[in-house]
Formats: C-alpha cells, structure tokens, sequence
C-alpha cells in the first residue's frame, strides 16, 4: 500500500463515518413521526377525554391542571381532539398516497413499457390530469357522491396520480433499459411477469422513498380540504377540521382551539418531508 492509498483512506474515512451517522435533526423528524403514528394507535388509552366529551362550564377553558391545551367553543379538550385527530388525519393521507399510487404506477408502467402511441397517448392524459387542480377534481366527486373524507382521499388521489405516473415513467424507463430485462426476454419471460416479478420490486425502493416525501404534502392537501369543509365532518377530530371550528375563538382573543392543531400539521408536514427526503436519498441509490 503507497503513502497515497494511506492518505485516501485517512480522508475518506471521516467522510464514511458522517455518512453512517444520522444527523440530529433526522433522529427528532423520526421520533415525532413516531409520537404521531402512537397517538393515533393507542389515542383511546392515551388521550384523557373522549374527543367528543363537551363541558358547557369550560368552554374556551384556557389551560389548566384539568385540561392542559384549553378547551374549545363546546368545552371539548383540545389535547385529546389532537390525539384522537392523529389517526384519521394519517390513515387519510395514507388512504390517498394509496390511491394515487395504484393508479399512477399503472399508468407509468404502462406508458414506460408499451412506448409509442400508447405513451402519447397516457401522457397526454396526464397533462390534462395537471391541468386541474385537486379542489377541482373534489368538487366534482361532490356533485356525485357528496362531501365527506372518501370524497377528498379520492379527489386529491386524482391530483396527485399524475405526479406518481411520471416519476414512476421515469424510474421505469431507466430500469427497462439495464440488460437483465433483454435477458428474461431471451429467456421468453412475458411482459406481466416480468414486470410483476422483476421490475415492479426493483422500482420499489426509489418509489418508497418518493412517495414518503409525497406524503407530507398529501396530509396537509387533505387538512386544507378538511378546513374548507369538503372532508370530514363534525365531529370529527380531523386536524384540518379542527382549524376551521376553531376559528370562532380567534375572534375572541382565544387561540388555542385554531392553533394547536395547525402548529401539529406543519410540525408532522415538516417532519416527513425530512425523513422522506433521508430515506428517498438512501433507497434512491441504484447497483
């Protein structure tokens, strides 16, 4: 080994060491996803009222030993709203992504593999997806089927298929292109298989990553449809709903009911655009 070799080796290896250790920011994004994804699995243990537990004695209650964010315009615990609110809040964007993925990688798959008119054609179809934007989309699927949280998780799956469709266009044209593919056609692998059992599992990893960085702007579409009143409906404790009943109180000089759940869908929104961008960063890397 030449003095070189050693040189580079010295210098590469504090590079390697920042690299394995996750920055402290990354470790706070996590734990507060995990905080969330708690309250909406164990919110009946946790939460000390039921979130439609009223008290006309307490309304606009400011904090207190017996409730310790304050209490709304029906006396509810903002606390336990915001607890019990984790878990329709995040099985809807869930619910969304869910959606949107099934029909954009159709989509993106379908264009990546057939080529020609049909990818003109699905691209076509795409751009004219883009030209609405998701409130639109929403408020024709209440024309039909009226409002509620189906209607917004469909609404804005719409929105959002035409996003995953490219990206997963894109991702599936470069992995069509790598020589194992040529390889099973030789072999006479069809088309569905080969797609179902080689390409979709290896597109998996960079589109898991993209769609976790999708995810924290799909909670906030869904908590921006919830506040216009297009999703969910009282009472439920949906935290964009819980903005929009809350705003009575900032008339009143009380903010508490309006801004706790707020600050709770950007501090969720900002941590999973963190770790998303982490973990699109990690599984993005290809061999």
């Amino acid at each position: 080994m030449t003095i070189d070799d050693i040189g580079a080796r010295a210098a590469s290896a504090p590079v390697a060491d920042r690299r394995r250790r996750s920055p402290w920011t990354f470790r706070v994004c996590v734990a507060i996803l995990g905080v969330a994804v708690a309250a909406a699995v164990f919110a009946p243990l946790v939460a000390p009222y039921a979130p439609d537990a009223t008290d006309f004695s307490a309304i606009w209650a400011p904090p207190g030993p017996a409730h310790w964010l304050g209490t709304d315009q029906l006396g509810r615990d903002i606390l336990s709203r915001a607890i019990h609110g984790a878990r329709p809040s995040l099985l809807g964007a869930i619910a969304l992504l869910a959606f949107a993925t099934v029909l954009g990688v159709l989509i993106g798959v379908v264009a990546a593999w057939r080529r020609g008119w049909v990818d003109t054609v699905l691209a076509r179809i795409t751009d004219v997806m883009f030209a609405f934007p998701g409130l639109l989309f929403v408020v024709l699927i209440i024309a039909v089927f009226d409002r509620g949280p189906a209607t917004a998780v469909i609404g804005m799956g719409l929105a959002f298929a035409p996003l995953i469709a490219k990206f997963t266009r894109a991702i599936a044209l470069e992995e069509l292109a790598r020589p194992y593919v040529d390889a099973y056609r030789l072999q006479g692998v069809g088309g569905v298989q080969l797609i179902g059992r080689y390409l979709l599992p290896n597109l998996m990893p960079t589109l898991v990553g993209y769609l976790v960085v999708l995810f924290g702007e799909g909670l906030m579409s869904l908590a921006s449809l919830n506040f216009l009143g297009f999703g969910a409906q009282p009472p439920s404790s949906e935290w964009g709903l819980m903005v929009q009943e809350g705003r009575a109180g900032v008339i009143q000089g009380v903010l508490g009911p309006a801004l706790i759940p707020g600050l709770t869908i950007a501090v969720v929104v900002v941590a999973t655009n963190v770790v998303g961008v982490r973990l699109s960063d990690k599984l993005a890397v290809r061999t």
